[in-house]
C-alpha cells in the first residue's frame, strides 16, 4: 500500500496517511477520472469503508481529497450517521485532520497561507474555494489547449464540458458568460477549467 501511495502523495506525507487508512480499516481504491467529484467515501452494507480517489489528481489535490474523505469516516463515527455530510462536526474534524500536514515539509512553501487559510473554514469541495483550487491547479500537468475563466478577456470563446461559451463579464467573484447557441446566461467560477478556443 505504501508504494502505491508514494506516486500519489507528497513524499512527506505517505507514512502518516497509511496510518490513517490502516487505523480507520479504509478500502482505499484509485479511479479514472469522474467531471463532478475528486473522490468519495461510502460504507457498505457489510460495515466496509470504501474511499474512491481519481487518480487523476496532483499530490496536493490528492493529499486534500483523501483526508477529506477519510474525515467523513470518522465524523460520521464519532458523531452518529445523522450529522450532515458537511456540517460543523465534518468540518472540525478535517481540520484536525489535516493539521499535521499543513507545514513546509508537505506543502510548497508558496501556496503555504492559502492552504492555511483554506482550512480556518473548509468547504464542501475544494473546487468552491477559488484561491485554493488556483494555488493547487498549478501543480496538475500541464494542457496547453486547458486554461481557467479568470485568465480569459470579455468576449473569448471557451469550450467547457462540450458546450460553448462566450464570456461576458465579471460579477464580484464569477465570471457572467453566455452559451454560444442559445444565448443563455451562465456564472462561472473563476477557477472554472475551460478550452480557449
Amino acid at each position: 500500500m505504501k508504494s502505491i501511495l508514494k506516486k500519489y502523495l507528497p513524499e512527506r506525507a505517505v507514512d502518516p496517511v497509511f496510518e490513517l487508512i490502516k487505523v480507520n480499516n479504509v478500502y482505499l481504491k484509485i479511479v479514472n477520472q469522474r467531471q463532478t467529484k475528486h473522490g468519495d467515501y461510502r460504507k457498505l452494507p457489510s460495515g466496509e469503508h470504501v474511499i474512491t480517489i481519481n487518480n487523476t489528481l496532483n499530490k496536493y489535490r490528492f493529499l486534500v481529497t483523501l483526508v477529506h474523505e477519510i474525515a467523513h469516516l470518522v465524523a460520521f463515527t464519532k458523531y452518529g450517521r445523522l450529522i450532515k455530510p458537511h456540517g460543523k462536526e465534518w468540518k472540525y474534524t478535517f481540520q484536525q485532520l489535516m493539521l499535521p500536514f499543513i507545514r513546509p515539509e508537505v506543502f510548497p512553501t508558496a501556496i503555504l497561507p492559502v492552504v492555511a487559510n483554506h482550512f480556518r473554514n473548509p468547504k464542501a469541495s475544494s473546487d468552491t474555494d477559488a484561491q485554493f483550487s488556483i494555488a493547487l491547479k498549478q501543480f496538475d500537468e500541464n494542457d496547453d489547449s486547458k486554461c481557467y475563466v479568470y485568465q480569459l478577456l470579455p468576449g473569448a470563446v471557451f469550450r467547457f464540458r462540450g458546450r460553448t461559451f462566450k464570456v461576458l463579464s465579471k460579477k464580484i467573484k464569477r465570471y457572467v458568460c453566455a452559451e454560444v447557441g442559445t444565448g443563455r446566461e451562465f456564472l462561472f467560477q473563476p477557477n472554472a477549467e475551460v478550452e480557449k478556443l
